[in-house]
Formats: structure tokens, C-alpha cells, sequence
């Protein structure tokens, strides 16, 4: 078997192939349509003006369900794996899978309301969804060293713990530079700032989640009906 089929290991694999696709590719075509300028402009400039705002909603979409699946998937995971070997606290993974819920919604809200039609709800959006994906890789991290050694490696723990400090450290100037962009500087120091940290905190995520493919090897799920009498 090839080991792209063992397990549920696609759900990862698509999540990361199709969130990486989304702020590409709407990258790309904001580009080709010269919407955007070539060096770090933000995500959400990529998909603000037609016909990229078109394809990164839809995409933006279709990675949040995506997200919900495989956090739904590892959630499931980690609660079949304490029941043999114990030692991460049931509330702290329902935590990291609620956390993570609200992250994808926040994905959901900058999808559908772009910052040129109500930034308001967009901005909403964007801060819960990288304060919740923060709170969520930190969470997991902390999960992975619990479960240690059966759910991963030492060194697959060490490298979640570095995806998800890149991730903490980054978001702070995303926020706070783009506010301070917008009210008091006009020129492109905390423009490059905000936009070079937002940037990082979204593929930190992105290879956090890379990460959950050798566990999802190891696991599969199966839907049961059952009449109810």
C-alpha cells in the first residue's frame, strides 16, 4: 500500500495541499491581474478585488471543512489512544478540538466578508482565526508530549513545539503592525512587518498539520447506523 493510503492520512495530506493551494494560487492570479504588489502583500489583499476574491472564498472554504475533518479525525485519535494509554486529560482534548473549531469558523468569516466589503467582520474573523489556530497548536503540542510515546516521536513533539512558538511569536506584530499600519503609518515598514509575520503564522500552521500525517497512519474511522428503537 502506498503510504498516502495508509490510515486516513489524505485528510491531512489535503489539508495542506489545499490551504497551500488557496494563498497561492489567489496569489498568483492577484499578481497576474495586478491587484497586488510581488513582495509579501497580505493574504487577505490577495483575495480582495474579482475574480481572485471568487477563488480564494471558495477554496478558503472548502480548507476550513477540510480543517474541521482532520481536527475532528485527531480528536478521535488521541481519545481511542488514552484509552489504553491514559495520560492526556479528556478536557484538555476537547479543549484543543473546540479551539480549533472556532479557528475554522474565523477561516469561514474571511472567506465570505473581504475587506472591501465589511472589514469589520473580516478583521473579526482573521484575529479569531490566528489567536484560535495559536491556541490550538499550543494545545496540541502540549497533547503530543502528554501521549508521548505512543502517539509520535520525541522529535515529531519538538518539531510541533517549534511550528506552534514560530506561529505564537508571529502573531502579535501581524495584529499589532497592521493597526498601527493603518492609523498612523502610511508608509511599507509596518506594512512588511505585519504582512511578513502573517505569512509565517499561516504556514506554521500549514506544517503543523503536515505533521499529523504519521499519526493518521497509524488509525482509521468508521460511521455506524443504528436504528433507534
Amino acid at each position: 500500500m502506498l503510504w498516502f493510503m495508509e490510515g486516513i492520512c489524505f485528510l491531512p495530506i489535503s489539508l495542506v495541499i489545499m490551504s497551500s493551494s488557496t494563498f497561492i494560487v489567489s496569489y498568483l492570479i492577484a499578481l497576474f491581474e495586478h491587484d497586488v504588489d510581488v513582495i509579501f502583500p497580505y493574504i487577505s489583499d490577495t483575495g480582495a478585488e474579482p475574480p481572485e476574491s471568487c477563488v480564494f472564498g471558495l477554496m478558503t472554504v472548502i480548507t476550513a471543512f477540510a480543517g474541521m475533518a482532520t481536527m475532528y479525525a485527531r480528536y478521535k485519535f488521541v481519545e481511542k489512544l488514552n484509552e489504553t494509554a491514559g495520560g492526556v486529560p479528556p478536557a484538555l482534548n476537547q479543549a484543543a478540538f473546540w479551539i480549533g473549531m472556532l479557528s475554522c469558523l474565523g477561516m469561514c468569516f474571511v472567506a465570505t466578508f473581504q475587506e472591501t466589503t465589511i472589514i469589520q467582520v473580516h478583521d473579526a474573523g482573521a484575529i479569531l482565526f490566528f489567536v484560535s489556530g495559536v491556541l490550538y497548536t499550543i494545545l496540541q503540542s502540549i497533547i503530543s508530549y502528554k501521549a508521548f510515546p505512543y502517539g509520535c516521536s520525541l522529535a515529531l513533539c519538538r518539531v510541533r513545539t517549534g511550528m506552534a512558538t514560530m506561529a505564537f511569536l508571529a502573531v502579535p506584530p501581524t495584529i499589532i503592525c497592521a493597526l498601527l499600519h493603518r492609523t498612523e503609518d502610511k508608509d511599507n515598514v509596518f506594512h512588511l512587518v505585519s504582512a511578513v509575520s502573517e505569512w509565517i503564522v499561516v504556514f506554521s500552521f500549514i506544517f503543523f498539520f503536515f505533521t499529523y500525517i504519521h499519526d493518521f497512519k497509524k488509525f482509521t474511522l468508521k460511521l455506524r447506523t443504528e436504528f433507534v428503537s
